[in-house]
């Protein structure tokens, strides 16, 4: 299944996911209308016998005679319905937008609230050090950003999650547990399966689900604090405290009502969570084994849950609303396997390894890293006969390049490793550093072949971020000479959650600089516009994930802009710019005849504005624009790492990962 494919399913799993939550809340509003026609038959009764206790029945023109006197109220009442079906739904939504917007933070806020802390990218930390090496080879081999690195410390079972609301803001949370009890291989099984969550769009649905929970939940929670309202209320014999008796026990029950109705939707809106998580498990597992081609790793992890005391469960109360984000079921459920949100045990390791015995595996207190191989430690990546074939077997083409959209597999996982491993170390810790993170990529624009455009770029540099900046650079330059022009994107990549952490503040005078950087020599070039433009996607879609995104389905509608990409590629990739341009445009046989070039050059300016629009399109333009597009910059049968690149941002732009191109 390709990226695309799994965005579609993605998709239609949500428009389900309303349907099966429209049914629960027209439930409980049908069962909040019941109950409202069974209070207006009582409370006329109860405050006729009020006044009539107190003497005061023989008013019959009052309020409460004539209510006792009338005839029970009919079943149906139009007006009272209305009226609880709009009051449901306010209560419902509101609260649902209020736990949304919670969320609008990205996936940090919600490993925050479950007490995770964010691993320094220059820990000492061995095991720390494992994780974020796996988790950066997962990144570069599917091209998504760096996703920012968790882990929930007061938890010492195997458990992890992954939460975002795009690739953007994605971060992954392990336990200390995970840290501690599993090898190299079956943390990479973990993170593989977390990176299946990541790029099939399950992350964005399952905050829907939990904000959709909590709006039904809160009803039951509004009827509690009725009832705990009223517990410090006292009935004397007075007669206003008599007349007073029916309205309290009226109030009493409005907040019994609601906390039932409430805490019913909520059961079952937390059947209809179980129900979509434990389907989706099965094909996470199903893909962390296709990435790794390794179904011991995972299979390992799992056996090992299994072996544990505390297995995957979590100690911090908070856990139970997320439960579906995790890897294992995260807590004990009290209604057996109805609310259970991942299949059992052993039918996912059977799924992964038919002959499995039933034996699981009781963990170490903890794996000594330290006593581990540099290779098996997880801090290099091991050389072997079928990773290098592997490597070997990564044949570019127009039509994989797109296939391989969001796509992991051991060919671009072990390509993955190869180019961590070649990276110079003293970048590598750049990258990783919030305040040497700028100062790397002022030194990846500058211009290695106009001395004097290069030296007009460091005075801008002194000039603007000071001497210290010009020291670090100084400091850089040695590597920085050693980088291919295939390393350059890549180390952007890793420096992203460095660079998000930067204050607001900050990014204006950074990314000014940048602009400066890339205007230094009066034209842009494709690395250059691919650099700010990943960088500045990325770190926008980072600080609004939850922007909402109109969809465009004509691409008759994206016409003008489907010509603006494909030209400025022929005119950047080929010396015969035509016959590139007509290449791509043989791709689009919907826009057949209707897709001319632009009148007019277009330049890196249009491209932007032109991507700005194509992002907000729906998925099939998407795929296709970009088959389009990959069959122009091969035209001439072969590409070059500067083209490729070029082809990365615009599919980035998108919010398209592609991997790095084949070393």
């Amino acid at each position: 299944m390709d990226f695309f494919e799994a965005q579609a399913r993605a998709k239609k799993r949500t428009s389900r996911l309303v349907e099966l939550f429209s049914l629960a809340v027209l439930g409980t509003i049908a069962a909040g209308y019941f109950g409202a026609v069974f209070l207006t038959r009582q409370i006329p009764d109860e405050v006729g016998r009020s006044r009539q206790r107190s003497g005061r029945y023989s008013q019959p023109s009052t309020l409460s005679s004539q209510l006792s006197a009338s005839p029970s109220p009919s079943l149906w009442q139009p007006q009272l319905l209305a009226l609880v079906s709009l009051g449901t739904l306010a209560v419902i939504g509101l609260a649902s937008l209020y736990k949304w917007h919670e969320f609008s933070a990205g996936g940090s806020a919600v490993a925050e609230s479950v007490g995770g802390r964010r691993v320094d990218p220059h820990t000492t930390d061995l095991a720390e050090r494992r994780l974020l090496n796996v988790v950066e080879e997962m990144a570069l081999a599917s091209g998504v950003p760096m996703p920012a690195v968790f882990v929930l410390d007061d938890e010492p079972a195997i458990n992890a999650f992954a939460a975002g609301l795009s690739t953007a803001d994605a971060v992954v949370a392990v336990t200390r547990g995970t840290l501690e009890k599993l090898t190299r291989d079956e943390l990479q099984g973990v993170i593989g399966h977390e990176f299946s969550h990541i790029l099939n769009g399950d992350m964005r649905l399952n905050l829907r689900i939990t904000s959709l929970i909590f709006g039904i939940l809160v009803l039951g929670l509004a009827g509690r604090g009725i009832l705990w309202s009223l517990r410090g209320s006292r009935f004397s014999s007075s007669r206003d405290s008599k007349n007073s008796g029916g309205i309290l026990i009226a109030i009493g029950a409005v907040g019994l009502g609601l906390m039932v109705i409430g805490y019913v939707g909520y059961f079952f809106g937390r059947l209809i969570q179980a129900a979509v998580s434990r389907q989706r498990e099965f094909l996470a597992d199903a893909s962390a084994v296709q990435f790794t081609r390794n179904p011991t790793g995972l299979g390992g992890a799992l056996k090992k849950i299994g072996g544990l005391a505390l297995g995957s469960s979590l100690q911090s109360s908070k856990s139970a609303a997320i439960g579906h984000f995790f890897f294992a079921q995260s807590f004990r459920s009290n209604f057996g396997g109805l609310w259970a949100t991942h299949p059992p045990l052993a039918e996912r390791i059977r799924a992964i390894e038919p002959t499995f015995d039933g034996a699981f595996i009781e963990p170490p207190q903890v794996i000594d890293v330290a006593q581990e191989s540099f290779v098996t430690a997880g801090l290099a990546p091991a050389a072997s006969a079928n990773r290098q074939s592997a490597i070997a077997s990564r044949q570019f083409s127009p039509d994989s390049a797109i296939a391989s959209a969001g796509q992991l597999t051991p060919a671009l996982l072990a390509d993955a490793q190869d180019l961590l491993a070649s990276l110079p170390p003293r970048l590598l810790t750049a990258a990783r550093s919030p305040a040497e993170a700028p100062i790397l990529l002022y030194g990846l624009l500058l211009d290695p072949d106009d001395e004097a455009t290069q030296r007009r770029q460091l005075a801008l540099i002194a000039s603007r971020a000071g001497g210290d900046a010009l020291h670090l650079l100084a400091d850089l330059d040695v590597s920085l000479r050693e980088l291919g022009p295939d390393q350059k994107l890549p180390l952007l990549q890793l420096a992203l959650p460095a660079l998000k952490s930067l204050q607001p503040t900050a990014l204006a005078p950074f990314f000014a600089i940048l602009d400066e950087l890339v205007h230094a020599d009066g034209r842009v070039s494709p690395f250059e516009f691919a650099l700010q433009k990943l960088l500045l996607r990325n770190l926008a879609a980072s600080h609004a994930p939850a922007a909402p995104v109109t969809q465009i389905y004509s691409f008759q509608a994206v016409a003008p802009e489907i010509a603006v990409v494909l030209s400025v590629l022929a005119h950047a990739s080929a010396h015969d710019s035509a016959t590139a341009y007509a290449a791509g445009a043989a791709q689009l046989k919907l826009l057949e005849g209707r897709l001319s070039p632009p009148t007019t050059r277009a330049d890196l300016a249009a491209l932007d504005a032109a991507l700005d629009k194509l992002a907000t399109a729906s998925g099939p333009i998407k795929q296709r624009l970009l088959t389009a597009a990959a069959h122009v910059v091969t035209s001439d049968g072969e590409i070059n790492v500067e083209e490729y690149e070029l082809l990365r941002a615009i599919a980035a732009a998108l919010d398209v990962p592609l991997p790095p191109l084949a070393r």
